[in-house]
This record gives structure tokens, sequence and C-alpha cells, in this order.
């Protein structure tokens, strides 16, 4: 059996399965906690686990989806053409929250790692949780951070964020789209982008804007910070 997962169709077709079972299984129960990426992860470990395979045989497939990181990265511009119209409108809103939004996730994780003693590695891993995994990555791995721990910082935001985001929209009574969709944006990527969709049009399409706003400034303040 070994042999044949050596193969790195093996590895592509377990992470297309694995997603596809969890994108069926969140269809079914309606659960935020059954995203399709973090349910598409257990599944892959369990696989790995049960049948004893080499995390070395799985990765060469995914390495292959790896590739895509970096072209992914990329459309987001495509995101933010497509919003021209509603960027050019609500230009100061959108670019004072992302970069607020972005100062208080990144600055309150730097603090963090300063105030536990975490290293150098560790902070530059956590500290771009709030961006998509595409950005997230490239950032870590630019100032020494460990891509799989920043991964992981990525999906636990997320998916923190999706859940809690319309509680703290009701307490704080936002009642504007732009501001609850690019709050929920600038805090947990593309699975917050998911909950806000549900909320409306004006947010999902704030909430997708915010994404690749919020990951250019990442970018930026991480050269300062790291």
């Amino acid at each position: 059996m070994i042999e044949w997962t050596t193969s790195p169709f093996f590895g592509v077709a377990l992470s297309v399965l694995a997603f596809w079972a969890g994108t069926r299984l969140q269809k079914k129960t309606g659960l935020v906690i059954c995203n399709p990426l973090l349910v598409g992860i257990l599944l892959v470990i369990a696989v790995l686990v049960v049948f004893k395979i080499p995390y070395e045989n799985y990765n060469e497939g995914g390495a292959l989806i790896n590739l895509f990181l970096s072209p992914a990265t990329a459309c987001l511009a495509v995101a933010i053409y497509s919003k021209v119209k509603l960027l050019k409108e609500n230009w100061l809103p959108i670019l004072v929250g992302c970069t607020v939004g972005s100062l208080t996730s990144m600055g309150s994780v730097w603090l963090l790692c300063r105030l536990f003693g975490l290293s150098d590695a560790m902070t530059a891993s956590l500290l771009p949780k709030s961006v998509t995994t595409p950005i997230a990555v490239s950032v870590a791995e630019a100032h020494g951070g460990i891509s799989s721990i920043t991964v992981v910082a990525v999906i636990f935001t997320g998916i923190f964020g999706s859940i809690v985001a319309p509680f703290l929209i009701r307490l704080f009574r936002v009642k504007d789209p732009v501001a609850a969709g690019l709050s929920i944006g600038a805090c947990s990527h593309a699975m917050g982008t998911s909950k806000a969709l549900e909320l409306g049009e004006t947010e999902g399409a704030m909430s997708g804007l915010a994404i690749g706003v919020c990951g250019l400034i990442t970018v930026v303040v991480s050269m300062f910070l790291l």
C-alpha cells in the first residue's frame, strides 16, 4: 500500500476528497465549526495515521497544491478591481478600517509574543494570522517563520472570527454594512467572508475587499515588526 502512496496523485486526490467531504458535511449540518478546510485537514491526518502512511508520501502531491498559493495571492487583485467603484466611494473608511484592523491584530500578537518570551521564529509565524493563507505563509517564511504553525493560526483565527462576528456585530450595534464587512474581512479573512456573505451582499463585498487591502498592509507592516 505504501508504494502507490508515493505518487503525487495520491496527495492531490486525498486533499480534494477530504475537502469535498468537509463541504458536504457543512452543507448538511450548517455548523460553522464544520468548516471544509478544518474537516479536510482532520480527515487527511486520520487517513495518514490509520494507514500509517508517511507524511513525505502525502506531501509529494501536497507540494503541488502549495504551488497554487502564489497565484492565489495575485488573484486578490481581481477582487479589489471588481470592487473598484465601491473602493472609490468609501476609500477613507476602507483605508482607515483596514489599517487599524491590521495594526491591532499584528501589534497584539507582537506584544504577547514579547511578553511570553516566544522566539523570533514563533513571532513571525503568528504575526500574519489574520490575513489569507497565501499571504500569511509568504510573510512568515520571508521572516524565518514556520509555515505549518502559520497555517494553523490562520485557520483557527478564521473559524473563531466567523463564529463570533455576528454576535459582536449585534453586541456593538453595528448598523452600517460597510463597517460590518470590513471588520469581518480584516480579522478573519476568507472564512469570515463566507459568514459576511450570509449577512448581506454589501457585507460580503466589503469583507472580500478587506482581505486584499489588509494583506497589502500586513506585508508592509511586517517588515518593521520583524
